[in-house]
């Protein structure tokens, strides 16, 4: 943990009576002058610090930003899910960042943010629009004990932990729509990739990416999104706060992520299909050159759609661009 990270996590301890600056030197381990030092660097930054010779330092209010140190502060201890954060004030996408992490080696549960997007991506290789600091585009590094069409159950738990996060910190319901979308009364608020490396029968690494609007305007949006996409801002009426529904997002993904490491990936999918509005519907699904069609009926043990065809088969489905029909 930073210096500032421990100073930060020191205020939040003690939020009304404060610290005092002998007590923060005695237990870092460096100088009232240095402590000084910090929490003017943390003030510049935008977080409101009040200072008294009597109470000491108090943590009034925090800026509208991420940081790193902040969100490390906000989350329960030890854990694998943002266990490192790391945050860009500008990246061309973050799963691309932490593909390259990866690939060196860094091990699991690095979590990437970045307040801007130049090349952000959905799936299919859709452009994903990333309005500078309104929204939360992060990237998770994760090495499932999983064989590659496992990946799939990650998807799955990666849902179901944005729709607890934003309950929890926004109080809106959401909707999953299979396989990656987040919806608000049937507008997209936010998008997951998922993208791997493997080998025959496991995978070596997998790189899970969120996109989740937060507080765009509706000005915001293209035209081509009018009507498809939406931002908690403007279906709860109100900014919302964006460090502490990321913070939600990654101790609610610390959650579903142990259930499906420790073999209880059955409690994640009955969870994602109470909440899933494609189930009971009928779907036309495209599946790179073929069309499945039918009625979507459950998930399977590895997270894959079970579609009943009008021929009254089974179809299992793993990926693919799904419409719901009327």
């Amino acid at each position: 943990m930073t210096t500032d990270a421990a100073i930060l996590n020191a205020l939040r301890q003690f939020p009304g009576a404060g610290v005092s600056g002998a007590a923060l030197s005695a237990q870092l381990g460096i100088s009232r002058a240095a402590i000084w030092a910090r929490i003017e660097e943390l003030r510049r930054l935008g977080y409101e610090i009040d200072a008294s010779p009597h109470s000491g330092y108090r943590l009034i209010a925090v800026p509208d930003a991420l940081h790193g140190d902040d969100l490390l502060t906000r989350l329960r201890q030890p854990r694998v899910v943002g266990r490192e954060i790391h945050v860009f004030r500008e990246t061309t996408s973050t799963n691309d960042v932490v593909e390259r992490m990866a690939r060196d080696g860094l091990a699991e549960g690095v979590v990437v943010f970045a307040e801007s997007q130049t090349r952000g991506r959905g799936r299919l290789s859709r452009r994903w629009v990333s309005s500078a600091g309104k929204g939360l585009w992060l990237s998770v590094l994760l090495r499932p004990r999983l064989q590659p069409l496992g990946a799939t159950r990650i998807t799955i738990a990666a849902a179901t932990s944005l729709v607890r996060a934003v309950r929890r910190v926004v109080g809106l319901e959401t909707e999953i729509k299979w396989p990656n979308d987040v919806l608000v009364r049937g507008r997209k608020i936010a998008g997951i990739l998922t993208e791997l490396a493997a080998e025959v029968d496991s995978i070596k690494h997998l790189v899970l990416g969120m996109g989740v609007n937060a507080n765009q305007s509706a000005s915001d949006f293209p035209a081509e999104l009018k009507g498809l996409a939406t931002s908690l801002r403007l279906e709860a009426g109100a900014a919302v706060d964006r460090p502490a529904l990321a913070a939600a997002i990654l101790e609610e993904l610390e959650l579903d992520y142990s259930r499906i490491c420790d073999g209880r990936f059955d409690e994640v999918a009955a969870e994602w299909e109470q909440g899933c509005s494609t189930l009971g519907r009928p779907v036309r699904i495209q599946v790179g050159d073929r069309i499945v069609q039918g009625r979507a009926e459950a998930l399977d043990p590895e997270g894959a759609l079970l579609v009943r065809t009008h021929h009254g088969n089974l179809e299992r489905v793993l990926g693919g661009d799904v419409t719901v029909l009327k």
